[in-house]
């Protein structure tokens, strides 16, 4: 079978496996790789949060590039690297040679903190506590809530400075999946805490 048709086929299987609402194309638009990666990032923190469990990234072969190297893939192979390191990616496969297959983490993943060298757990930086004041009562009710769920998952007590320093962290991790361009920052970041929650709530 000539390699034009068999490149058709595997697309027409991919789009039966993966669907349109968890395949993310960057091939059509040629973006650049910067303008991937703004594209990519916050789309899987957003699958992630759905529960899309599986997902494709069609990047390309940047056959089109310069020098046939293709820039967009290799973006998106240092992105998906980041992002499994912070949580959001579980395991990468290349699907083929311009996409790849992505297993979402869960959405606990996100709030798991990964161990330093020497033992000690590491933490990302923590917000000013006037941002969270800056919160309406119920998003700051729903992440006090969603705290205590993550103290009480790790073992630890809901002590008043124990939640409120869990109440940053989460802020923290959970803001990183707004988009730049997002119009509706608290309905957004209250979607983030309900999605959260649900998932402790399942266990």
């Amino acid at each position: 079978m000539p390699r034009r048709a068999l490149t058709s086929l595997a697309r027409a299987f991919d789009e039966v496996r993966f669907g349109p609402a968890r395949t993310l194309d960057l091939r059509t638009s040629l973006p650049t790789a910067a303008d991937a990666v703004r594209r990519a990032e916050p789309w899987l923190r957003e699958r992630q949060m759905a529960r899309a469990g599986e997902v494709l990234i069609v990047t390309g072969r940047g056959r089109g590039s310069p020098g046939g190297h293709g820039v967009v893939r290799e973006a998106i192979q240092k992105l998906l690297a980041r992002l499994k390191r912070a949580g959001v990616v579980a395991r990468v496969n290349e699907q083929n040679p311009g996409a790849f297959a992505i297993e979402l983490a869960s959405i606990r993943a996100l709030f798991a903190t990964p161990p330093r060298s020497r033992g000690a757990r590491a933490r990302p930086p923590l917000p000013d506590p006037n941002e969270l004041t800056a919160l309406d009562d119920a998003t700051r009710r729903e992440l006090r809530q969603l705290a205590e769920y993550s103290l009480h998952h790790l073992g630890v007590p809901a002590e008043p400075s124990f939640v409120a320093d869990e109440m940053r962290r989460q802020f923290a991790v959970l803001t990183q999946g707004l988009s730049p361009d997002e119009t509706d920052r608290d309905g957004r970041l209250k979607f983030l805490i309900a999605a959260s929650r649900a998932a402790f709530e399942d266990d």
